[in-house]
């Protein structure tokens, strides 16, 4: 565990989680003005999962692994990359940052070994992060971005980050699923060239993989497989023309799940007060694994969802898909005690965690497997969630269709089109779109939207109030319609937050102009 220093302009003290046994690194620093040069440097190094050596990144700031910061302070400073692999940062959830500061778009290019960027921005309040848009990604090439609230109160903030992990190269690991990397000069690897000059040819947005709608108000079809490479055999079947169209997750067999860099093997443990208030930022920056998160023996509240406050919901179990955050508050006992704090892999009994502890208390060792696996995520959550400050209630002026799609050869498509094939989706600043997703496809898929927030308003057939969100879990055969005012000018980037789906193609362009 790591403490920031005591800072003069808080009444409180924050506790981050982070490694501080050797070969972990440590997520720390404190709520403070953002100044430093460089302020964020991207670095190579080594760590040790379950006793072997693995190479992955960092993402460190002024103070340690990410960036911690409160409302009001801008992003301002110095993006050194002092790794030797080429860098397409993405501000996830950033919603002040012009189209220029993120190099996650389609001419933004890579940053070079040694090179620099220069960032200055308004940061956005909440639980957020920041990550390679390339497939370095998969190498822990990611690390918390989080703003604290203006009136986010006293509770204790511990974060937390997911990854999924393997010893297999982010490359190894494509070319196992049958894939090829769609996306040619968006970096994807250390080798690729940048998205410099990627030519946008036109998407007809009308009609294309329509005729794959039928009974698209169903629930999934058949059981869930858990296993590596399941139910590839039904890949490219046409987003629903025949095959074996079960809906299964976790295509991708990994050696180990983290939890601030750590297993169950050796947790985080993390001290609390007894009978205080924490406040846990759960991010998943796992590359192609949802997980349900779980705080057995206290009663957590959801209070936001992808940075965004939300109407506080419990639940003994939430889902959290690639890309999304969660924030939960718990009450710590006047008794205290240890409090693991698990995220469990969908459809498979494996999972990863932190432990809470008040001083003096006995910590037991978890299994990192459950004595029963998780089902496939749903929308059950999603659909009782209500946003805190809702969309002002107007009509939509633009209204989209994104028919999502899987092809032969693992080629993942929106619209039947993968990136590069089609023309981006065209709105003016200040535009009401809606957007609904269809889903005929074997898996679930993540979808976000770069530079704005956006309410989810459908689920099926019926219509709601629901979370303000930057990142929607999409399931099989489950239409799900988000909201949004068009943002400021520029070319975003809309795509599945599964890894290796966006690398093969599932991701187009949302044109602010």
């Amino acid at each position: 565990m790591t403490r920031p220093e005591h800072l003069s302009s808080l009444s409180r003290r924050t506790v981050l989680a982070g490694g501080a046994a050797a070969g972990a690194l440590a997520l720390s620093g404190g709520w403070s003005r953002v100044v430093a040069a460089p302020l964020i440097t991207v670095e190579s190094l080594t760590i040790d999962v379950n006793g072997k050596a693995a190479k992955v990144f960092a993402v460190k700031g002024p103070a340690g692994e990410g960036i911690f910061a409160k409302e009001g302070d801008r992003l301002a400073g110095a993006v050194l990359n002092a790794s030797q692999t080429p860098a397409v940062m993405h501000w996830h959830g950033q919603i002040f940052a012009l189209a220029d500061q993120d190099r996650a778009r389609p001419d933004g290019g890579e940053l070079a070994p040694g090179g620099t960027d220069q960032v200055d921005f308004l940061l956005t309040p909440g639980t957020h992060w920041m990550h390679s848009h390339t497939l370095s990604e998969q190498q822990l090439l990611a690390a918390p971005l989080v703003t604290r609230e203006a009136d986010a109160g006293e509770a204790q903030d511990v974060v937390v980050m997911l990854h999924d992990f393997s010893f297999r190269s982010p490359e190894e690991i494509l070319a196992g699923l049958g894939g090829a990397n769609a996306h040619g000069g968006h970096g994807m690897g250390g080798s690729t060239q940048g998205m410099a000059g990627m030519a946008m040819p036109g998407m007809d947005h009308a009609g294309h993989g329509m005729g794959a709608m039928g009974g698209m108000g169903g629930g999934m079809m058949g059981p869930a497989s858990a296993g590596a490479d399941a139910g590839h055999m039904g890949h490219g079947m046409g987003g629903g023309m025949g095959g074996d169209m079960r809906a299964h997750a976790n295509d991708v067999d990994y050696d180990a799940f983290l939890a601030n860099r750590r297993t169950l093997a050796d947790p985080e443990v993390v001290k609390v007060e007894k009978g205080g208030k924490v406040r846990l930022r759960i991010i998943n920056g796992g590359t192609a694994t949802a997980f349900f998160v779980s705080v057995p023996g206290l009663k957590p509240r959801c209070v936001a969802v992808d940075g965004s406050p939300c109407v506080p919901m419990e639940a003994e179990a939430f889902p959290l898909a690639q890309g999304q955050r969660i924030d939960l508050l718990v009450d710590i006992p006047a008794s205290g005690g240890a409090f693991p704090v698990l995220a469990q892999v969908e459809a498979s009994p494996r999972r990863t965690g932190v432990i809470l502890a008040t001083a003096g208390a006995s910590v037991a060792r978890i299994a990192d497997t459950a004595d029963r696996p998780q089902g496939l995520l749903d929308l059950t959550f999603e659909g009782r969630l209500s946003a805190g400050k809702p969309l002002a209630q107007r009509k939509a002026d633009k209204v989209f269709p994104i028919m999502l799609g899987e092809e032969a050869g693992y080629r993942w498509t929106i619209n039947g089109r993968t990136y590069g094939e089609g023309r981006p989706f065209a709105v003016s600043p200040g535009e009401r779109v809606e957007m609904t997703f269809m889903n005929p496809t074997t898996m679930s898929h993540p979808m976000h939207l770069h530079g704005h927030h956006f309410q989810v308003v459908g689920i099926g057939r019926r219509r709601f109030s629901g979370a303000l969100r930057d990142t929607v879990m999409v399931p099989p055969h489950m239409p799900v319609t988000i909201a949004f005012d068009a943002g400021p000018k520029g070319e975003w980037f809309l795509h599945c937050h599964h890894l290796y789906h966006m690398a093969t193609g599932m991701m187009a362009v949302v044109k602010v102009a």
